[in-house]
């Protein structure tokens, strides 16, 4: 008998597409891509994706965000 093992990931998201960060928090992409333009609501650029890190949006979520 053969023991397997399974990798698994995380399951923490470390970061949403701005569509996504939008259906979980409820706040609309228009006000997302604002927030990120004022520095209220960190980002990042990977390839032509625009990132929001899950940490961010939680704080921003929780009022600590600037």
């Amino acid at each position: 008998m053969a023991i397997t093992q399974t990798c698994q990931l995380d399951p923490e998201i470390l970061a949403y597409r701005v569509k996504d960060a939008s259906r979980v928090s409820g706040i609309g992409i228009t006000s997302l891509y604002a927030m990120m333009k004022d520095g209220r609501l960190e980002k990042r650029k990977v390839g032509g994706m625009t990132l929001i890190p899950a940490a961010s949006l939680r704080s921003l979520i929780d009022g600590e965000a600037v």
